[in-house]
This record gives structure tokens, C-alpha cells and sequence, in this order.
């Protein structure tokens, strides 16, 4: 079985973004030290429009094989008229208002998200699955991540969009690693403790 796993960078109180989903505050964290990190341990995280300009195209995946975003993060890449953000990748899209993808690299999941996934899980191959977000989408597949990698940016918001936009439960993960940088940003690894 494949896991699902959940990148996602936040503020120190949990937040993936302001109140609109801004998420440009974290921006200046990504120094040479941590872009170093992203490239060494998730190459495959940084989309292609970004690694073709600084000529790391040709990056070979590490973890995952396949992304899984919801609309909202979609529409960041749809606005620079991008249409496959993650073209290494196999690309699913949850949406219930985009009927059609703009591109055929793009799998658009209208319904049945939570059985899409795991079939997706299913798959034999050696690879993972990115959980890129956002917040709605992780909430609905709350019971199928496996596993967090959570990138703490040194900042506080006070209010926003939270990492999982689900109701109230309690679910034990187990702390794998953690690994500090030299701009305040940590990252966590944790598994689910099934």
C-alpha cells in the first residue's frame, strides 16, 4: 500500500495560509540552505515551472510519482497560465466546479475523492503520493494520510486557513524526525499510529 503523505508548510500556529489563502509570507524562507533541503529530500515537490528555470529539470523523483491538489491550489498555477504545475508527476485535481481539465496531464476527481485516493493507494509502485493541499482537501482525506512532513515557518498569524479544514478529532502521529535551518524554518516528519 502506498502512503499519502501530507507536505505542507504553516505558520507556528497552524495556519497553511491567511484568511484568503495567502500563502506569500513564507516565500523568504525558501534561502539557499533550505532550497538545498527541498532539492536533496523532495525534488519532485518543487513544480516544474520553478525547476526549469533554474536548470534542475532533469531532478529524478525520490518519493513521490503522483500529486493530489484541490482547486485552490490548483488555481495559483492557472493564474501564471500554467496548466501543468507538477508535469513530472501524475496530476489529480479535486474539484467539484472545474468540469473539464485544461490539460491532459491533469485528472480532474469530481466525486468519490476519498475512494479515488484510495485506489490511488492501491497502486504497486515504489513511489508515494503528494498530498499538496489545501485545506478543505486534507480535511476530507484526513483518514487516508499516512503520513506529515509539516515545514514550520518562524512566523505567528493569529488566524487563517488551517492545515486540516475538518471538525473535531483526535488522531495520534508518531514523530519520526525533525530537522531545524538556519532561518527558523523546521520540518517535521511524523507517521499515523494505525
Amino acid at each position: 500500500m502506498r502512503k499519502l503523505t501530507y507536505f505542507v508548510a504553516c505558520s507556528i500556529d497552524g495556519f497553511i495560509g491567511g484568511p484568503d489563502g495567502d500563502a506569500s509570507f513564507m516565500v523568504p524562507f525558501v534561502d539557499e540552505e533550505f532550497f538545498e533541503f527541498l532539492k536533496s529530500e523532495y525534488p519532485e515537490t518543487l513544480p516544474t515551472h520553478g525547476r526549469r528555470p533554474l536548470g534542475i529539470d532533469d531532478l529524478p523523483n525520490k518519493r513521490f510519482d503522483t500529486i493530489v491538489q484541490g482547486r485552490a491550489s490548483y488555481d495559483l498555477a492557472l493564474k501564471e497560465g500554467v496548466t501543468s504545475p507538477y508535469a513530472h508527476l501524475r496530476e489529480y485535481v479535486a474539484s467539484r466546479t472545474l468540469t473539464e481539465s485544461p490539460d491532459p496531464n491533469v485528472e480532474i476527481i469530481s466525486t468519490d475523492l476519498v475512494g479515488r485516493v484510495r485506489e490511488l493507494k492501491a497502486e504497486d509502485s515504489a513511489f508515494g503520493i503528494y498530498l499538496c493541499g489545501g485545506s478543505a482537501v486534507a480535511g476530507e482525506l484526513f483518514d487516508e494520510v499516512d503520513e506529515l512532513v509539516v515545514k514550520t515557518y518562524p512566523v505567528v498569524l493569529g488566524t487563517g486557513m488551517p492545515m486540516f479544514g475538518s471538525g473535531f478529532e483526535v488522531s495520534a502521529f508518531v514523530p519520526d524526525s525533525v530537522r531545524t535551518f538556519g532561518n527558523g524554518v523546521v520540518v517535521r516528519t511524523y507517521h499515523r499510529k494505525r
